[in-house]
């Protein structure tokens, strides 16, 4: 069986510092992101205008339109989704709080990073799915905006 605590976390693909306060990690994760909004790459740049648009971020405006006017947008924009992600009504509350926060509320942000770092990822539509799952099988359960990831460490 696989242990259920979480695995030690790698710089991964993009090296952010594990190191780093919960507060620096994300305003450097929120720029990663910037960069991938107004870059050239879609594939990219798409993930990340849907996830604005989830947390209703942009106020009625489509994906399409979105795109088009995407070099315009600014850090303030990312991080105020990254709040809401995080369950905060906006920025300013979160910067607040964060710091606060335990570890495990940006796992989220280090799966995208790839800090996990070769460790295999099991995705689940659900929790109770997943929860099922790592009962039997161990791993370290990770919650992926409607998802659920368990991490075998």
């Amino acid at each position: 069986m696989w242990p259920t605590h979480a695995p030690s976390i790698a710089e991964g693909r993009h090296p952010l510092g594990s190191h780093l306060d919960h507060l620096t990690f994300l305003r450097r994760y929120a720029r990663r992101l910037l960069r991938d909004v107004r870059g050239r790459e879609q594939a990219r740049a798409l993930p990340v205008l849907r996830r604005l648009i989830a947390q209703k971020v942009t106020h009625e405006i489509r994906l399409s339109e979105l795109h088009a006017i995407r070099v315009s947008m600014q850090l303030k924009h990312i991080l105020h989704m990254i709040a809401r992600e995080l369950g905060f009504p906006a920025w300013e509350n979160c910067k607040q709080a964060i710091n606060q926060q335990p570890d495990h509320v940006l796992d989220r942000y280090r799966i995208d990073l790839g800090m996990f770092d070769d460790y295999p990822l099991n995705w689940f539509a659900d929790a109770e799915t997943a929860r099922q799952w790592q009962r039997e099988h161990g791993g370290y359960l990770i919650a992926y905006g409607g998802q659920m990831v368990v991490v075998l460490s």
